[in-house]
């Protein structure tokens, strides 16, 4: 379970950097959202991953899971929703404005020296 875990963490860091480094504000967007599900999974994966356990001690029970993950998780999500919202709004916006979603600069707004090549 753990080497899934691991695997499914890795698979989808990679992947959301990648789509950040790319020039068009669609695949930032994705690539933001991958990258705040690979950091939700990691931070469910360092409660440990105990199954049919109550998060909460009880009488009588030796083995529970720590409920401050989920919490933690539960709040990330939430945040991460409302910082998407403001990222598709923002490159919505800029779309709109100039009529394409690439996040470079347009060669006469460069200084000199700036990747004239």
């Amino acid at each position: 379970m753990e080497l899934l875990l691991s695997s499914a963490i890795g698979m989808l860091t990679a992947a959301g950097v990648y789509l950040i480094l790319r020039l068009r504000s669609f695949a930032v967007v994705l690539g933001m959202t991958m990258l705040s599900y690979a950091i939700n999974l990691f931070l469910f994966s360092t409660g440990r991953l105990v199954v049919n356990a109550p998060p909460v001690l009880q009488k009588g029970v030796e083995v529970y899971t720590d409920p401050l993950p989920q919490a933690l998780v539960l709040t990330a999500i939430v945040i991460s929703f409302g910082m998407t919202a403001v990222v598709v709004m923002m490159a919505l916006g800029a779309f709109l404005e100039g009529g394409d979603d690439r996040v470079d600069m347009p060669r006469a707004d460069r200084l000199p020296g700036d990747g004239d090549a």
